[in-house]
Order: C-alpha cells, then sequence, then structure tokens
C-alpha cells in the first residue's frame, strides 16, 4: 500500500474514532458503528488488497473495542476484520457493473460486521446475555434492528461520502502530478 493510500485509511479510521467516541454517549448492548462506513469507504477508495483489508479491519476492531460499552468489545476484534473482507469483496465484484456499488458494498459489510459481532457475543457471553435480557429472542429483538439501521444509515453514509471522497483524491492527484505532465511534445 502506498504511503497516500495509507494516510486516506488513517484520516477515514480517525474520523470513524470520532464519531465511534461520541456514540457512547448512547447507552446499550451495542451502538451503531459508523467506523464501518468510514474503513469501507477507506477500502472502496485504495482498493487493498485482501490482507490489506483484513489490516485495516484488525485496526478499525481495536478502534472499536477500545471504544465501546458493548457486551463483548472484544468481538469487534473478529468482526471488523470479517466486514473489511466483504466490504472488499462486495465492491471488487459489484464496481463496475452498479451506480451505487458504494452503498451496496457498505450495506452488505455493516451486516456481515454486525452480525457476526452478535454471534461472537452470544458465543462468548451467553450467560451474561440471558441474565441481561431474559432469553435469547429478547437479545435478538433488541440487537437485530440496530444492526440492520446501522447498515442503512451506513450504506447513505457512504454513498453520500463517496463523492467529495473521490472529488478530493482526484484533486490531489492532479495537484500532484510534475510540472509539464500531460504536455504533449509538438517537437
Amino acid at each position: 500500500m502506498k504511503s497516500r493510500d495509507i494516510a486516506i485509511v488513517g484520516i477515514l479510521l480517525a474520523v470513524g474514532a470520532i464519531i465511534r467516541y461520541m456514540s457512547l454517549l448512547i447507552p446499550g448492548p451495542i451502538v451503531s458503528n459508523l467506523v464501518i462506513a468510514f474503513y469501507s469507504l477507506a477500502i472502496i477508495l485504495v482498493v487493498p488488497t485482501f490482507r490489506e483489508a483484513i489490516g485495516i479491519g484488525v485496526v478499525a476492531g481495536i478502534i472499536c473495542a477500545l471504544l465501546s460499552h458493548s457486551i463483548f468489545p472484544p468481538a469487534n476484534l473478529i468482526s471488523e476484520p470479517i466486514g473489511a473482507v466483504v466490504a472488499l469483496a462486495v465492491y471488487l465484484v459489484i464496481r463496475e457493473r452498479f451506480a451505487l456499488a458504494p452503498a451496496v458494498t457498505v450495506l452488505v459489510a455493516t451486516l456481515a460486521s454486525g452480525f457476526s459481532f452478535i454471534l461472537i457475543a452470544l458465543l462468548a457471553v451467553a450467560p451474561t446475555v440471558l441474565d441481561k435480557f431474559g432469553t435469547l429472542e429478547a437479545f435478538l429483538a433488541v440487537t437485530v434492528p440496530i444492526v440492520l439501521i446501522t447498515a442503512a444509515v451506513n450504506a447513505v453514509v457512504g454513498q453520500v461520502l463517496m463523492v467529495p471522497a473521490s472529488r478530493a483524491l482526484m484533486r490531489g492527484t492532479r495537484q500532484a502530478a510534475p510540472r509539464g505532465a500531460g504536455k504533449v511534445d509538438e517537437s
């Protein structure tokens, strides 16, 4: 990954971390996770390798685990890399075929991350879940809508931010071009 790509990913993860930190004000076992929208956008913009996407997911997972009040924060260390790999896979498949590829990519990545988080949390802390919610159905009744709503919001955020992010990248590329680049030698 080029330095420029690392900077793009870092900036977008930092924005996601700030928003995640602000979401701590909202109580609940699982909170909306806009970090997924930002790392998915980073993946769409730089189109990393799958190994690099896993790395992006691991960093996002660390951010989410540290800035969390969910029922089992370490689940983020697995769910975010899953979301990142899914984001890359989905984007690679649909990017040339579909105008709303960013929205669909973020939507599917959020669903993959969110539902894997719920599954991991259930497996890891089932007694706590049953203690807190009484039944598995009650836990799912609370968490599944949060994942679905977050996926919809993230999809809109990803699609809306794609245009200005792409323009900013193009502007940076044009400004970075050496003088005389693109000129045709007429001699």
